[in-house]
């Protein structure tokens, strides 16, 4: 398990291949990148509670490793100020099989949108201001929490 909380852009790339090299029982990597929208925001900064915020990550993590048999999760999450088409979020989940990567990545992605202790405040011609969370996102999390998911989250697949 990978977590870090870093100003500094990351290479998916290199992330991926860091944590699939050599590892033959990978069958599936499933990545997310959160990108800095253009729709009428002019930048935005991303604020984090440094220690709480790793933890509060690490424990998605965990989760996600208690539910699906993954092989390896990466997620990194940068703060600062972000301009459209910055990288903001990665998460990398890998598995033998891709319904567990798939499941995982999601899972987090949901979790990371309503739990994780960032404050988001965006920048418009109208004025910045702070983004309250969206009742969709809470939904969606609310799924995972209700032990739901669209597959059996331990039954590997019959054939890829």
């Amino acid at each position: 398990m990978t977590v870090r909380i870093q100003r500094d852009d990351f290479d998916i790339g290199a992330e991926v291949a860091l944590m699939s090299k050599g590892r033959t029982g990978i069958g599936a990597v499933a990545t997310f990148t959160g990108v800095c929208r253009g729709d009428g925001i002019a930048a935005m900064t991303l604020e984090h509670y440094p220690g709480m915020a790793e933890a509060e990550i690490e424990r998605h993590v965990a989760q996600a490793q208690s539910r699906w048999p993954l092989l390896g999760a990466t997620v990194i999450h940068r703060f600062g100020r972000f301009l459209p088409g910055e990288n903001i979020v990665l998460v990398v989940a890998t598995s033998s099989h891709r319904e567990a990567a798939f499941a995982a990545a999601e899972f987090l992605m949901d979790y990371l949108k309503v739990s994780a202790p960032f404050w988001k405040k965006e920048e418009r011609a109208g004025g910045d201001g702070w983004v309250e969370a969206r009742h969709t996102d809470a939904v969606a999390a609310e799924r995972w929490a209700a032990g739901g998911s669209t597959q059996d989250e331990r039954k590997p697949e019959a054939a890829e």
